[in-house]
């Protein structure tokens, strides 16, 4: 088996609920946090600035990703100054395209040149990352989402992406990019060959890179085994035989 090595790259936990983010801490892989108005939703929550302050009771100092809920530059503009009033460690998300497709470039210059860190969402293509690096403010914090994984889903290798991506944004040390829409635990190295700081993930991977983390990794022939043990296992539990 080869050396087990960890990625260099800061992995945040991708979730909303409460005990999703309180499982998070205790797992010593997680450096951060980020939500999206699906996963809010998901988690029941009906007061936005209620919840976000109980989140940031828990999680006050690594970064927490929060989105602005409008579809408008003027009502994301709007919502963006409110989310970055909850914390100093809170990043604002906005998308970089709103759903009628208008880019949110010039916004992005605005509240970036305003000291508002962001976590700029939904980048899908190399032309979008252009506008990000263009319109941020090289002393200002940002993450940059690229969709990796739903990039993938539609057969498209999304690795050439993030490399050009990283390359758009060498210029600006302030800005991490960021692999987003995780789908497998190997997709940790990846997003760190690829040029990626900051990887998301759902807890269930997240939980499954620190068990990785903790024990160095595994030999391949034992899990090859385990494997095997586990199709036994389940064929005698169930008390399937051969007929006549």
């Amino acid at each position: 088996m080869a050396q087990f090595r960890r990625p260099d790259i800061k992995v945040f936990v991708d979730g909303a609920d409460f005990e999703t983010i309180r499982t998070g801490l205790s797992l010593p892989v997680t450096q951060g946090f980020t939500t999206n108005p699906s996963l809010v939703s998901q988690a029941g929550v009906a007061d936005y600035t209620s919840y976000a302050k109980e989140v940031l009771a828990l999680v006050p100092q690594l970064p927490v990703s929060f989105e602005v809920f409008s579809d408008t530059p003027q009502g994301m503009e709007r919502e963006a100054h409110i989310i970055h009033a909850w914390g100093n460690n809170v990043y604002v998300k906005v998308p970089v395209i709103t759903p009628a497709g208008e880019s949110m470039g010039p916004l992005i210059r605005k509240l970036s040149a305003q000291g508002i860190a962001l976590n700029v969402t939904c980048v899908f293509t190399v032309e979008q990352a252009q506008i990000v690096a263009d319109a941020l403010d090289p002393a200002t914090p940002a993450l940059v989402s690229v969709f990796a994984g739903r990039i993938a889903d539609v057969g498209v290798d999304p690795v050439p992406i993030v490399e050009a991506c990283r390359d758009i944004f060498k210029g600006h040390p302030r800005a991490e990019l960021l692999w987003a829409s995780t789908r497998e635990v190997y997709n940790i190295w990846q997003a760190e060959q690829a040029g990626c700081r900051v990887i998301t993930a759902p807890l269930s991977m997240v939980k499954k890179y620190n068990a990785i983390v903790k024990t160095g990794g595994k030999d391949l022939t034992e899990l090859s085994r385990d494997g095997v043990q586990a199709f036994m296992n389940d064929i005698a539990q169930a008390g399937v035989k051969f007929g006549a």
